[in-house]
């Protein structure tokens, strides 16, 4: 699990996820792989403008990149893969194949004959994956520094999970961790929860001498919204979601909650599975 995958389509989007990835890789001292999906025969057809061989331009491309951003990775490895197939499948089945820690996509974009990343495909990606999958929007400021990670706490015993991968993350990144408790009800056995949890994460992150501080929100209709706005409001990098909670009415991010996010955080959004963390890897 040293490796990060990239979905790479050429557009300006994936690019500037490309250049994420790249730093991150550069903190954490991984191999990187990038993933660039054509279409099917039957897709093509559908597109006028295209090359005559997409798998040599593709590779011819892929290589360039690598060429000129292998020399920033100099103690580990850029490689590529060329599938064909549907996106969110070949790119999740890549970083199964590669045993890849972490996928980074652009949530949007365009191949320039073909659009790869219009729809859902980063949702499917974010929803099939089995590692942690980070979405970055195009317009994302690429020389940022990662300083502050916002970390949301609900009620559900979920949200527990992705402590260990963010504090991963924060660590080589020397990030402050930003515990945000969520209170969606006035019931006390739900918000005991809250600070149950958020003071678990807390103890966690101080065992592993991460950065933190905790705030906290009060009953909202909307969590999603509340969320990105609060990590405008610190300045943050990045949010960190889980993709799975239980079905209560005081969840965070159950579904609609976690596409919301995906979709309209102006901010790189950490997106983890609760089956991820049990399969024996970074589990909190």
């Amino acid at each position: 699990m040293n490796k990060i995958a990239v979905a790479i389509d050429f557009s300006d989007c994936s690019i500037n996820a490309f250049l994420h990835a790249l730093s991150i890789a550069q903190h954490c001292g991984t191999d990187m792989i990038l993933v660039c999906v054509e279409k099917t025969t039957a897709e093509k057809e559908k597109f006028i403008d295209k090359p005559k061989d997409p798998s040599i331009e593709s590779q011819k491309a892929l290589e360039e990149m690598i060429a000129k951003y292998q020399p920033e990775l100099p103690d580990r490895k850029i490689t590529f893969s060329i599938r064909r197939g549907k996106i969110y499948k070949e790119v999740t089945g890549e970083a199964r194949s590669s045993n890849a820690m972490l996928i980074v996509v652009g949530t949007h974009g365009a191949s320039g004959y073909e659009e790869f990343w219009m729809g859902s495909n980063a949702n499917k990606i974010v929803a099939a994956s089995q590692c942690p999958v980070l979405t970055i929007r195009s317009g994302v400021n690429i020389t940022k520094p990662l300083t502050r990670i916002v970390f949301p706490v609900d009620s559900a015993e979920e949200t527990r999970q992705k402590a260990s991968f963010v504090a991963y993350i924060a660590k080589r990144h020397q990030a402050e961790i930003h515990v945000l408790k969520l209170y969606t009800s006035k019931m006390k056995t739900l918000r005991r929860k809250v600070d149950l949890y958020a003071s678990q994460v807390i103890r966690y992150f101080e065992e592993e001498k991460v950065k933190w501080r905790v705030d906290k929100i009060e009953v909202v209709e909307n969590i999603s919204k509340a969320t990105i706005d609060y990590a405008k409001a610190i300045d943050a990098n990045m949010i960190a979601i889980m993709t799975e909670q239980e079905t209560t009415t005081a969840n965070i991010f159950l579904g609609p909650y976690a596409h919301q996010t995906v979709n309209h955080s102006p901010f790189p959004v950490l997106s983890i599975h609760s089956r991820e963390t049990q399969s024996g890897g970074l589990g909190f």
